[in-house]
């Protein structure tokens, strides 16, 4: 318990006179050096945060969030009646997918190939969006291609396009891919290049034809109402489908986002080092205190004032700045981490430098996502390590000899 006599101490003590005008120089810089580290780290946090949700949203936007494929018989759909999964999931699509390439002119190119009913791939995200060209529906012989993709061909709805298969047909001359063409009857718009130039749709039945694929290995694809905690809900599917393969939007992108984990991770370690090095200061500046304080220290212990409350004032000191200063830094982040954006904007005007281009992070702005936990976690290890610095100062004042110091002094 700290006593008002020492808090007053203390107080008098942080904001030292004019003639121990070094060691609020000393101060000053620890306070800003701290604030500094905490602002920056809560800034790259949420950075980085936004970042990872705003690569979530845009790859559950495209993909299901849960694939279940079947081993040897066909799924068993009954069981989607279930009341557990009717409670997390939004909607379920049969699908089939297969690699093929692309002719057109003189140009080729591999492709993925996804087939969907024709009333399930009117209900799909991507083609529910205001960038989505063309019908609705995927026809029989029609086929639905990226943006991106329709750029590189150079062809628009309505043209067509040879498709080749790897499966094969006998001629006279022996065995031959399977060719056939498709005419574009739409074009699609994600928000990852990725996917406008390497995936494309077709009529579920006319991709199995295609490829001599088997209707009993279709996969059902699965859209949960919230993709979040996506191991907790893919265990239900689990429990459910027990005799099937179910793959998660986690394990399909497991080293993308551990990648990202990581340097999460990394991030956080090196920026704390600002932190650590500034709480550093606190322990010169409290160290010269307690010199330039060794008479007021003898007088106090004089008095009666015990070594405890010695130790408690000096501490109190150093607290007290790393207090102040996490706070002013956590006003700080959370201050930019919202105007992020601007702020990028401003900089980008003013310096005329290119930052956060959209063709290398998918994204056309810069994401920030403010995570109290972890505004917490730096808070709580901002105030750790400038309590733990204080300690050593706090307890060389309580050991001052009080004949010695009043003596010399």
């Amino acid at each position: 318990m700290i006593t008002i006599l020492e808090r007053k101490i203390a107080f008098r003590y942080l904001f030292t006179k004019k003639k121990d005008g070094f060691i609020n120089i000393i101060s000053t810089f620890s306070f800003l050096g701290i604030s500094l580290g905490v602002a920056v780290l809560i800034i790259v946090m949420s950075v980085m945060n936004g970042f990872r949700t705003e690569l979530i949203n845009k790859i559950n936007g495209f993909n299901p969030h849960i694939k279940i494929f079947p081993y040897e018989s066909s799924i068993d759909l009954k069981k989607l009646k279930d009341d557990k999964l009717k409670e997390i999931s939004e909607q379920f699509f049969l699908s089939n997918n297969g690699e093929a390439v692309i002719i057109h002119n003189t140009y080729t190119k591999g492709i993925i190939l996804r087939g969907y009913l024709r009333n399930d791939f009117k209900k799909l995200k991507v083609i529910n969006n205001e960038n989505f060209y063309g019908n609705k529906s995927i026809s029989y012989n029609h086929i639905s291609i990226g943006k991106e993709l329709s750029y590189i061909l150079n062809i628009d709805i309505g043209d067509k396009i040879s498709v080749i298969s790897p499966s094969s047909i006998m001629s006279i001359a022996g065995s031959l891919p399977k060719q056939k063409s498709f005419i574009v009857e739409s074009i699609f718009e994600s928000e990852i290049n990725e996917f406008n130039q390497n995936i494309a749709f077709l009529n579920l039945k006319d991709l199995e034809d295609f490829f001599d694929l088997n209707k009993n290995k279709r996969y059902l694809e699965v859209y949960l109402k919230d993709p979040t905690k996506i191991e907790e809900k893919k265990k239900i599917f689990q429990d459910i489908f027990n005799k099937e393969l179910i793959n998660s939007w986690a394990d399909l992108n497991q080293s993308l986002f551990s990648a990202l984990k990581v340097e999460r991770n990394v991030m956080f370690i090196i920026l704390s080092l600002i932190i650590l090095i500034a709480a550093f200061n606190i322990i010169s500046g409290l160290t010269i205190l307690v010199k330039n304080k060794t008479r007021d220290i003898a007088i106090l212990k004089s008095i009666g004032v015990q070594n405890i409350s010695i130790i408690k004032i000096f501490f109190l000191v150093g607290f007290s700045i790393g207090l102040l200063s996490t706070i002013f830094g956590i006003i700080i982040g959370i201050i930019f981490s919202i105007n992020i954006e601007s702020i990028r904007l401003i900089i980008t005007k003013v310096f005329n430098v290119s930052l956060f281009p959209e063709e290398i992070y998918f994204l056309n702005k810069m994401p920030s996502e403010i995570d109290p936990f972890a505004i917490f976690v730096i808070s709580l290890f901002s105030i750790l390590i400038t309590c733990l610095v204080s300690i050593y100062p706090a307890i060389k004042a309580s050991k001052l000899d009080t004949i010695k110091s009043l003596k010399y002094e």
